[in-house]
């Protein structure tokens, strides 16, 4: 890259920042009271929990991406006044679709995750889950617009601005790490 040149300390320094993610990790949802009275049920489940198992984007597994769109259209919804309980509880389910999508197609030769993971969400989610009509439709059109319909409420809209949001970020650090990893170290 003409024009561009780091020191080695600043290839070190560069490489630390890409490497930390804690700042993604922070889990100040548990001391947030109104969020968890929200959601407390589905955090507590053991089948959201599983969800830990499998990876989302990057190293984040979809329990963490999960949370971290609920938890950011929670407060999208509080701020406009929109249906934030609706986002919440929608925002936590939108991906159960319990498979790894990363080798999904390849064993079951489904090849249109991006288009199919939200009915999967959703049956799973209404198999476990009391759900409201609103929070099934945040959970099947949170794809939009790569899915044809769009949500019906704000409170989806939330849900679909923070799953993009959050899924660039994700992908956004194991970029960022790979590229330290690749480039920023490269005789440091």
């Amino acid at each position: 890259m003409r024009g561009f040149h780091l020191s080695a300390a600043e290839r070190r320094a560069a490489a630390r920042w890409a490497a930390d993610t804690s700042w993604s990790e922070q889990e100040k949802y548990l001391e947030d009271k109104g969020y968890m009275e929200c959601v407390r049920d589905i955090l507590e489940h053991p089948v959201f929990q599983s969800m830990e198992n499998f990876i989302q984007h990057g190293t984040t597994s979809c329990k963490a991406h999960c949370l971290q769109v609920s938890y950011l259209s929670y407060h999208i919804c509080r701020r406009f006044g929109w249906d934030y309980r609706k986002a919440a509880r929608a925002g936590l389910l939108h991906d159960l679709f319990l498979y790894d999508w990363h080798t999904h197609a390849r064993e079951t030769g489904n090849h249109f995750h991006g288009f199919t993971h939200p009915r999967a969400a959703l049956n799973n989610a209404r198999k476990y889950f009391s759900l409201t009509s609103g929070e099934e439709d945040i959970i099947l059109c949170h794809m939009w617009p790569l899915t044809p319909v769009p949500p019906k409420s704000m409170a989806g809209m939330s849900v679909v601005y923070a799953d993009k949001l959050c899924s660039v970020t994700e992908t956004a650090l194991l970029i960022r790490g790979w590229f330290a990893g690749r480039f920023l170290l490269r005789g440091a």
